[in-house]
């Protein structure tokens, strides 16, 4: 098998520059002792070929699509049984890793680039740092702070548990076949804060019904939690999600939790 036919439904855009794939590696810094790295669709493995240059770290990849598969198999015999088929969606870390801190890397999908960062989200306490391609509109919206109208609930949930660093630009030429839009590779490195301090499923519950109705002040975003009139009185309720950083929602969700109904 000479290559792997890009499938629009899998959201496939293999990267052909070595010199891309090479700054994307280098991106990772391994932070806590990380040795185990788990590559996100490699395809036909540009970047994969590089992180097994590398013998500071153990790379891993996982891949839905069978025909990657196949490929991975007949030209990286150097990843032996570490080569997963299956959906990372669906996938438990810590039954593949068990106990091992770990970095993520990849050119995710566009179309499930969202759901892979609430499975990083989902296993925060093991994923140490996630190095991604996605879309440069994306990019921009997870880096982006407080007043930002891209500001938003992954801009939110992410921030929390990861410092979000915007790294640089990819153009549409270097892939096959090149995507509509522009590319940009981004780095989460997990912060020092175990523990928000309040209730963390109330704190993603909070931070996504205050997104959904983002032009409504939170006193009528955050109705469905039930608290009475009285407890909306304080100034906080006359903003909009977008104006409120991480600390912010998370004293919010204290005082949802203490009066919702």
């Amino acid at each position: 098998m000479d290559s792997v036919r890009a499938k629009k439904h899998l959201g496939q855009h293999f990267l052909a520059d070595p010199n891309i794939a090479r700054r994307i590696v280098e991106a990772l810094r391994l932070p806590n002792g990380v040795r185990e790295v788990l590559e996100i669709g490699p395809g036909m493995g540009v970047l994969t070929g590089t992180l097994l240059q590398n013998p500071a770290y153990r790379t891993s990849v996982v891949e839905i699509d069978r025909e990657s598969v196949v490929y991975l198999q007949q030209h990286f015999p150097a990843l032996e049984d570490r080569i997963i088929s299956a959906d990372f969606l669906r996938q438990d870390l810590n039954e593949l890793f068990p106990g091992e801190p770990l970095s993520i890397i990849g050119n995710f999908p566009y179309n499930i680039s969202s759901q892979i960062f609430f499975q990083v989200l989902a296993h925060r306490q093991q994923v140490r740092e996630v190095v991604g391609m996605i879309q440069k509109e994306v990019a921009d919206r997870l880096a982006e702070g407080p007043g930002s109208k891209t500001y938003g609930i992954l801009s939110v949930l992410l921030q929390a548990f990861y410092e979000v660093e915007y790294l640089f630009t990819v153009p549409p030429h270097v892939f096959n076949p090149p995507p509509k839009v522009q590319s940009a590779v981004i780095r989460l490195t997990r912060n020092a804060i175990e523990h928000l301090g309040c209730d963390e499923k109330l704190f993603f519950q909070v931070v996504k019904q205050a997104f959904q109705t983002r032009r409504k002040t939170l006193r009528n975003a955050l109705k469905p939690f039930g608290m009475p009139a009285e407890a909306t009185t304080d100034a906080v309720f006359d903003k909009r999600a977008e104006q409120l950083g991480v600390g912010e929602f998370v004293e919010l969700t204290k005082w949802v939790e203490q009066h919702k109904q």
